[in-house]
Order: C-alpha cells, then structure tokens, then sequence
C-alpha cells in the first residue's frame, strides 16, 4: 500500500531556510514537477449525501401536508420526493419553472432566507380546486403571470405549508417558519449571495390527474449550525406515524355505532313474585325518581346524570363521568 508523502516539522523548516537561503527556486521547482493545478473552490458542491437526515425532514413533511392538502382541497393528494441536488444559487434559479410562484420565507431561529417555488401546473390546479371547480383548469394563455387573487389564494397555501414543515422540523430542531413575501420573478429573489450553495428538494403533487412540482430551496449555511444533529441520526419516532391513517381510524371509530343505556335503579325480587306481576303493580327502585342515574355505553357505566325532558321527550343531563 503506498504511503502519502508527509513532510516532518524539522524537514519543513530545513526546506524553508533553503528558500530564505535561495538554495531552491520555487518557480523552477514547480516547473519541473508539471506546474500547481488551479483548483476553484467557489464550485465545490456540497453533496446531499452529507446531509441524510434532511430526507426525513421532507418525509415528515409529506405525511402531514398530504392531510392538510386534501382537506383543503377536497380531494386526494399525493406527494412523493422527485430529486435532492445542490446548486450555487446562481445556478439554481434558471432550473426553476416559467411562470413561476415563490414564497420566500425565514427558518428561525436560523440565520438567512429559504425559498419555496410552485409551478404553474400545481398552482393553477390549487387555485381552482380552492374556488369550487374541478381542480383541472383550462389556461388559454401560455406563460402568463399569475393574477393579484391567486397569489392571494397561494399565499394561504404556502402558510399551511410552512405550518406542516415546523411539525416536520420538530423532532430535530424547533423552528418557526415565517412567510416574508410572494414573488413571481426570479430575478428579484436574492435569499443568499449567488456564489453560496443551496439545497434543492423537488417534491411532486398530484392531484386527481394533474400533475405538479414544488421545490424546497435551503441555503447550506442556514443548516450549517444544526448539520451535526443531521448526521447524527436522530429519533424521528413522532414521524413514523402516518397521520392520514390516524384521520382515517379515528373517522371509522367515530361512525361505529354505540349502545347506550339510562338505568333508573334496580330491585331485588324472587321468581314467585315476578309471576305474581300484574298490570298496575309497583315495583320500588333503589333510586329517587330525580336523584343521580346511571348511563351505560356498551354495558359499561361511563356516566352519571339527572333525569329530565327535551323538546318533550324524556332526556338524561350527564353531570359527571362514573
């Protein structure tokens, strides 16, 4: 196995005085092993491998906004992660779709801007799902802007977004996303120098037919002071649960029919006198008549209440649970 070359400090300070001395010429040395390679650590992308947690972020993400979307859409969304890549910024904002709806908005108490981008497809297809249409608009013009309203409606869309995206963060680092603004111009957005790095999540939407893409843009120093708790791999357990199939078992639970009793009191008698029973006879409770009586759900006393009358039909006031 070959060994790299690694000077001593007393060979360091032997070739430096041989320099100081003019005893070495630097330039001839550098000539004669082939000349220094020039190296641009301006384009140095940090890859997403380096950060593997940030998957779990998204995934987290996913399972709470495919619930929200759906609700406020009234319909079934699906989300699936397309592609994570790193860009200088500079490079990141032509990859971005035209016309293009963006939510620039801040991570605290992280340092810097990060960036949502919507393209049309998706925002059309929200927009008009949230004003009581099919969720499939026909756009007559190409590449026009989007109007004051739907930007408008976005906005709201963005917020429940960033709401879902605090849940996801939660496990690893609380956060508080805050929107800043909506832009429909590239151009205008500057949410770090052009030469930083970002880190783009593409994630695709579809709803019914319709197909969309949403990118998450995070700049590499707004995470750079939690990129050891990323590595470290930390517990997402409140994330394994996935909070559609919790809305769905609790709608089936609260469907599932119940049978519920009053019990006015009970009394202790023998056979003999239970054939003895005529019409007219009266059998004597354990209970007053206005006192405290049983509810039963099931078969089990769950509560306690009062007798009285409703809408006139005979009703019990639950006062406390057994």
């Amino acid at each position: 196995m070959a060994m790299e070359k690694i000077l001593s400090r007393e060979e360091i300070e032997e070739l430096v005085n041989l320099v100081a001395q003019g005893r070495i010429d630097p330039a001839r040395e550098l000539a004669r092993q082939g000349g220094v390679a020039n190296y641009d650590f301006s384009g140095m992308e940090y890859r997403s491998y380096s950060l593997p947690n940030l998957d779990l972020i998204y995934d987290g993400f996913i399972r709470f906004n495919r619930v929200t979307m759906s609700n406020r859409l009234r319909r079934i969304v699906e989300i699936k992660k397309v592609v994570a890549k790193s860009y200088k910024f500079d490079d990141f904002l032509p990859t971005l779709p035209s016309p293009v709806c963006m939510a620039i908005y801040k991570i605290e108490p992280l340092k810097g801007a990060a960036l949502v981008a919507m393209d049309s497809s998706l925002v059309f297809s929200v927009v008009d799902s949230v004003l009581g249409g099919s969720g499939q608009p026909i756009v007559t013009a190409e590449n026009r802007l989007f109007t004051s309203i739907e930007l408008r409606l976005m906005e709201k869309i963005v917020k429940d977004l960033l709401l879902d995206m605090e849940k996801a963060w939660a496990p690893l680092y609380a956060t508080r996303m805050n929107l800043l603004r909506m832009e429909m111009n590239p151009r205008l957005v500057n949410i770090v120098p052009s030469e930083y790095q970002v880190v783009a999540t593409t994630l695709r939407f579809q709803i019914d037919d319709l197909v969309g893409d949403m990118v998450f843009a995070i700049p590499y120093m707004t995470i750079e002071p939690i990129r050891e708790k990323l590595r470290s791999g930390l517990p997402f357990d409140s994330m394994a649960v996935d909070p559609m199939w919790s809305c769905r078992l609790s709608d089936e639970i609260c469907e599932a029919p119940m049978d519920i009793r009053v019990e006015l009191g009970r009394s202790n008698i023998n056979l003999g006198e239970l054939l003895d029973l005529q019409k007219g006879d009266t059998i004597m409770l354990d209970k007053y008549s206005q006192g405290e009586m049983s509810v039963l759900v099931g078969g089990v006393e769950k509560f306690v209440g009062v007798p009285g009358i409703r809408h006139g039909s005979k009703a019990v006031q639950i006062t406390k649970s057994a």
